[in-house]
């Protein structure tokens, strides 16, 4: 490696966010080894969310409509691939219920080398994305449907423990309840052990030593008996197969990458820290092709089983690869002893994780009557598309696309134009304020008096920004209508973007001036333009006023 000095090797030597070697950017090595402690906490929190796997994933592996087993060693793949080369540390990935409901389809009309296919093309699709940055598009997703996005895996995490309880015996129903006093008990007298694991160990010796008849793990499903082995989706190598394929290639990277990057910025205000969301795109790509050709299905971001595994305590990449590792060691050689764990037990550990999860203050009475309406109703139509269709795509969108409208809405509101005639009556200066665009400038043209206006108008856009060709094709109108009665006017205070895209797709001369600073009359205008959307005031008729404020609706 010529050109490296000792110093660069031992900055990544020494650790970091990242390192620059020979002008090469590498990933961050750990600044040291993880104590004995650490490595305790990170194993336990590791086991605990491998238990919370076994049964959720089974049954997403039966809303795909495919085995077992499918589910399971998808899940035991992506973990322990993204332990390695994810970008959010201690975020738990795996086959997940959004991405089983939108290849059900596939698999019931084409079965499961299709899907295998498409897990791969998943995979694909999700590294391009992920080195192209498209982790950038998360900053446009509000944070009011971050919340209803939130709350409604809460709910969907809640009911999809109810089919356990309810309709089961009384016994299911002491289970619960004792899983969930032992699960609020525990960290009050010790936080060694997660509570989670040692509600799951007091539960499975009740009902296996006095006998219980309750639901069991091993109801839910068979347990694989062997490990996975790699082999190649059986499926034509031809474009129908692609055009078959394509449209739930791309539904479940969108719904896999968002539900991802969702999570991991709640993992983020959890932990109070960072990651790195192209990596974790490009990462979950690498895990879900290696997981298509091992007959995975395709996997994302699991919060509920995120936040079992950070509060149990995890916070590196060591819980996530325990995960994995001890989803596999339970689910073939322990298997006969983990098809004795009471359903009641994992449930009563996913509804705490329900109400952990769900942000109570986003409901509460004092938050409502201070929120305002519109982000009320984002995340209300964000939790009331997820519920129902379990589909987190479609709540995101819809929530993104109402919070855009109420924005372009508001913003519209904002446009005023201010006017003032100076004391010679000679000429009159107009102010516009706001962003000009298609939302806002349907009122523009009709805020200027074109007939009683003087021989000269400057339109003083100083306070404006011009953002697109709406807005531009209405100051040519304005110019226009001036124009035609012999009235010259002249722009002024442009700054400079809006200045360039006024002269690419103006269809009237942009003249210097336009770039020249507002002007500052001696006159001032005799009312202040208003925080908000102003009532329309009309000009006064006689030439002796000195100025009017308008409002553009």
């Amino acid at each position: 490696m010529t050109g490296v000095s000792a110093r660069e090797i031992a900055g990544v030597v020494a650790g970091g966010r990242r390192a620059v070697v020979g002008g090469l950017r590498l990933p961050a090595l750990a600044r040291r080894w993880p104590g004995a402690r650490h490595v305790r906490v990170e194993l336990l929190a590791g086991l605990v969310t491998a238990l919370a796997l076994i049964p959720e994933t089974i049954s997403f592996s039966v809303v795909a409509g495919v085995d077992p087993k499918v589910g399971l060693f998808a899940s035991f793949t992506i973990s322990v691939i993204i332990a390695f080369t994810g970008g959010r540390p201690a975020m738990i990935s795996a086959a997940a219920g959004s991405m089983a409901l939108v290849a059900a389809p596939l698999v019931r009309e084409r079965g499961l080398n299709y899907l295998l296919a498409t897990t791969v093309g998943v995979g694909l699709l999700m590294g391009v994305l992920g080195v192209l940055g498209v982790a950038r598009l998360m900053r446009f997703v509000p944070r009011t449907v971050m919340i209803g996005f939130v709350n409604a895996l809460a709910i969907l995490i809640f009911t999809a423990q109810m089919p356990h309880v309810i309709g089961e015996s009384w016994k299911v129903y002491v289970l619960v309840a004792g899983g969930l006093a032992i699960l609020l008990t525990v960290p009050r007298v010790t936080k060694a052990i997660p509570a989670p694991l040692v509600a799951v160990a007091i539960l499975t010796l009740v009902t296996v030593c006095f006998h219980v008849s309750v639901p069991t793990v091993g109801d839910e499903g068979r347990l694989p008996s062997s490990l996975p082995a790699p082999g190649i989706p059986d499926v034509p190598l031809s474009w129908e197969t692609l055009r078959i394929i394509a449209p739930y290639v791309v539904a479940l990277t969108a719904v896999g990458l968002l539900e991802t990057l969702l999570t991991a910025q709640i993992v983020d205000r959890m932990t109070d820290s960072t990651h790195d969301p192209n990596r974790e795109s490009w990462g979950l790509g690498i895990a879900n092709i290696v997981n298509g050709f091992f007959g995975g299905m395709g996997g994302c971001a699991m919060i509920g089983q995120t936040i079992v595994n950070v509060n149990s305590g995890g916070r590196g990449r060591l819980s996530t690869f325990a995960a994995g590792g001890f989803l596999l060691m339970l689910v073939v050689p322990l298997r006969d002893l983990v098809r004795h764990i009471p359903m009641s037990a994992l449930v009563a550990v996913m509804i705490l994780v329900s109400v952990m999860t769900f942000d109570w203050r986003s409901i509460a009475p004092s938050t409502l009557r201070r929120m305002p309406r519109g982000e009320t109703a984002v995340m209300v139509a964000t939790v009331a598309v997820v519920v129902p269709t379990h589909n987190l795509a479609y709540g995101v969108l819809v929530g993104t696309v109402l919070a855009a409208l109420l924005f372009t809405r508001r913003v519209a509101h904002r446009t005023l134009v201010t006017s003032v005639l100076d004391p010679e009556g000679r000429e009159r200066i107009y102010a516009v304020q706001g962003s000009l665009f298609f939302a806002s400038t349907d009122g523009l043209a009709d805020a200027f008096d074109y007939a009683r206006d003087p021989a000269r108008v400057v339109v003083d856009l100083a306070q404006a920004d011009v953002l697109d060709s709406a807005a531009v094709a209405t100051l040519d109108d304005v110019r226009a209508k001036y124009r035609e009665r012999g009235t010259e006017v002249t722009l002024v205070g442009l700054n400079p973007r809006s200045a360039t895209l006024l002269r690419g797709l103006s269809a009237e001369p942009t003249p210097e001036p336009a770039l020249k600073p507002a002007l500052k009359p001696d006159a001032e205008p005799d009312a202040e333009p208003a925080s908000g959307a102003a009532s329309a005031t009309t000009p006064e008729a006689t030439p002796e006023a000195t100025g009017s404020v308008r409002g553009v609706d």
